[in-house]
C-alpha cells in the first residue's frame, strides 16, 4: 500500500476518534492533543498497518494504549505545587522521618481499648478486623446482619471515645 493510499484510508477512517478521545480524557483540549499523538504515531507506524485488515481497530488500539500509557506516566509523577512566591514544583517524596515511639504507643492504646470493649462488640470487631465481611461475621457469630452492622458501628466508636481520652 502505497503512502498515499494508507493517508486517504487514514483520514477517511479518524473522524470516529475524536469522540472517543472525548470520552477518554473529558476535556477538549487533552483531546485534540491525544487525537494529534494518535495520528502522528499510525502515520509513523504505517509499514506496521497490514492492507486489508479493520484500520478503525487498528486506530482505537493505538489511541486507548497511548491514553494508558499518559495515564500511567502522570500517575507516577507526584508533584504538588507550593503556592508561594514563584510557584515551584516540588517533589512530593521528601525524606519524611517518623516518630516510631509515638506511633508505637498509639498501637498500643488502640490494642489496650479493643481489649477493654464488651465482648459482644469485640468479637465481631475482631473479625472485621481480620478481613471477614459481614455476613460471614453474621454467619459465624449466628445473628442478624444488621445486629453485626451495628455492633461493629458501636465498637468503633467506643473506640474513637477511647482512644481520644488518652
Amino acid at each position: 500500500m502505497s503512502s498515499a493510499e494508507f493517508n486517504t484510508l487514514l483520514l477517511s477512517n479518524a473522524d470516529f476518534l475524536k469522540p472517543f478521545a472525548i470520552t477518554l480524557t473529558k476535556d477538549a483540549e487533552s483531546a485534540k492533543d491525544l487525537y494529534q499523538e494518535t495520528m502522528f504515531r499510525a502515520i509513523s507506524n504505517q509499514e506496521k498497518y497490514l492492507a486489508g485488515t479493520n484500520i478503525r481497530a487498528w486506530l482505537y488500539t493505538i489511541m486507548r494504549n497511548i491514553f494508558i500509557n499518559n495515564y500511567r506516566r502522570k500517575s507516577k509523577q507526584h508533584l504538588c505545587f507550593d503556592n508561594s512566591g514563584n510557584e515551584f514544583l516540588l517533589n512530593s517524596h521528601q525524606a519524611i522521618i517518623g516518630n516510631h515511639a509515638e506511633s508505637g504507643l498509639r498501637v498500643k492504646d488502640i490494642q489496650m481499648a479493643v481489649h477493654h470493649l464488651p465482648n459482644i462488640f469485640k468479637k465481631p470487631f475482631l473479625l472485621f478486623l481480620d478481613g471477614f465481611k459481614y455476613f460471614e461475621i453474621a454467619d459465624m457469630l449466628n445473628e442478624p446482619l444488621g445486629t453485626i452492622k451495628s455492633r461493629i458501628h458501636f465498637a468503633r466508636k467506643m473506640l474513637k471515645a477511647q482512644v481520644a481520652h488518652h
